[in-house]
């Protein structure tokens, strides 16, 4: 009997079903986050750890993962939920980082600097210093956002020089603005359940963002 690696076990065990989309769908706070406890977090935390030593490899120094608590609501139920990897055991958000996650219509694979960042500027300068070089490495259907808790944006085939120039200056001059970009996954896309196909696409998006990632320290 041939005995899989428990890495590849991991990773076969990480898939999502078109019925996880429909947690953001329940109404009220507790409902939907005993839902999201019970049927998505466990999802994120095996695809978080199994993931983490790959992404660690790619980015040349360790990434640990951290899964979306959502301990400051109390009144407003999540309409998303995620996992981060960033190098940081204690936390992502003050980080640029990467993230994997889901809204009721869509699952999303992204490199992510949000507002608690104080990385924001040097990103800013890099989107006005190598602008060329970041439209020629990131594919057009990839989508760029300034608001991750937004489910809205904008295909980088559609993005044009001012529109970067804008991010770059929000990103620069506003103390709340952020950067994500990467691709996205209708809920219905068969991909998502192939817990191996889904893992080695999320992994190589990772590195198709990376030059971003270094980009930003």
């Amino acid at each position: 009997m041939t005995v899989i690696p428990q890495q590849d076990l991991r990773r076969e065990a990480v898939a999502f079903a078109p019925s996880d989309f429909d947690v953001f769908t329940i109404p009220g706070l507790e409902p939907r986050m005993e839902a999201l406890i019970a049927r998505v977090r466990p999802k994120l935390t095996a695809l978080g750890e199994a993931l983490a030593p790959d992404l660690s490899a790619l980015a040349g120094e360790e990434m640990f993962p951290h899964v979306a608590k959502h301990a400051r609501r109390t009144v407003h139920a999540p309409n998303d939920t995620w996992v981060a990897w960033a190098a940081n055991k204690r936390g992502y958000k003050m980080l640029p980082h990467f993230q994997f996650g889901m809204f009721a219509s869509h699952a999303f694979a992204q490199f992510a600097i949000i507002y608690e960042s104080d990385k924001k500027t040097v990103f800013a300068q890099a989107l006005e210093r190598d602008l060329k070089k970041i439209k020629k490495l990131v594919p057009s259907s990839y989508v760029w956002s300034m608001d991750h808790m937004k489910p809205e944006g904008t295909p980088h085939r559609e993005m044009t020089d001012d529109a970067f120039r804008r991010m770059a200056a929000k990103l620069a001059g506003t103390k709340q603005s952020e950067v994500l970009v990467g691709i996205r996954f209708d809920r219905d896309d068969p991909l998502l359940s192939d817990g191996p196909a889904l893992y080695e696409k999320i992994l190589g998006t990772y590195e198709t963002l990376m030059p971003l990632y270094r980009m930003s320290f």
